[in-house]
């Protein structure tokens, strides 16, 4: 393939370790029917092993040099390319009407969260998502409570998500390195939010606001939005750190709060 220069403003690290890769997609237990898209082909290092598997991928890609790269050396009826932003794509006009859609990639690690909230928000349309992130945001998404690495983001994931860490990918693995460890996280949206229904803006907003402190106690930095009534309602003791409060727990607060602004 013609050499291609990565862009910093892309956060474009390329994979080149086949073995990695060939381990990411056995993850998938690809059938041939499924209707894939990956996120950030890049250089192909995802791209060509996928296309081993399965007769047809969909990818979205925003640099118009791995564009133009891709389309040469692929046919339209094996590839299709979305020249777009994935932050802005809209990943339901994939689905095909009997199946959800199976999402891949090695993501940008600036766009990570964003992108990973903006899947989250159709998710409804996902079987599954297998993604390569670094591995700090990892176990973050994926940590439980009492652990220093449980915040925002693994609440607000876990609310939506079943999520495991499967292995870690070591920096020489990329091309250019990149300063920190990899990690590879499998997500399967629930059909079911965990802890019950809420809105996802108010649940936010209180486990924003939740953490905005974490070395007050949960009473403290919650306590113009949930009373006394609420955290006991809840089984939670105003003394506990926020770190410690489960996802199930902060939906039922987010519920109080606002039984509390209709009342």
């Amino acid at each position: 393939m013609t050499e291609h220069r990565t862009r910093k403003r892309f956060g474009q690290h390329f994979l080149h370790d086949r073995n990695l890769v060939d381990r990411m997609v056995r993850t998938l237990g690809l059938q041939q029917d499924d209707t894939l898209v990956e996120i950030g082909p890049g250089r192909g290092a995802l791209t060509y092993p996928l296309l081993e598997e399965i007769p047809h991928l969909h990818v979205v890609e925003l640099d118009r040099d791995l564009i133009a790269l891709l389309r040469q050396e692929n046919s339209p009826e094996r590839l299709t390319i979305h020249e777009s932003d994935a932050l802005r794509f809209d990943f339901r006009t994939l689905k095909p009407a009997d199946k959800p859609l199976r999402v891949i990639g090695n993501l940008p690690y600036n766009i990570t969260t964003p992108l990973l909230f903006h899947l989250l928000a159709q998710g409804s349309i996902i079987e599954d998502m297998c993604f390569m992130l670094q591995k700090e945001v990892v176990e973050r998404i994926c940590a439980a409570p009492g652990n220093k690495q449980y915040g925002r983001l693994s609440i607000m994931i876990q609310y939506q998500c079943a999520a495991t860490q499967l292995f870690v990918v070591p920096p020489e693995a990329f091309d250019p390195p990149p300063k920190v460890e990899s990690a590879i996280i499998y997500l399967q949206p629930l059909s079911q939010n965990r802890g019950g229904e809420v809105a996802l803006a108010a649940l936010n907003q209180i486990v924003t606001q939740a953490f905005s402190q974490r070395r007050k106690t949960i009473a403290n930095t919650l306590k113009k939005q949930v009373t006394s009534e609420t955290f006991e309602q809840v089984g939670i003791d105003p003394s506990q750190r926020p770190e410690t409060v489960s996802v199930e727990q902060y939906v039922q607060l987010t519920q109080g709060f606002l039984q509390q602004q209709r009342t």
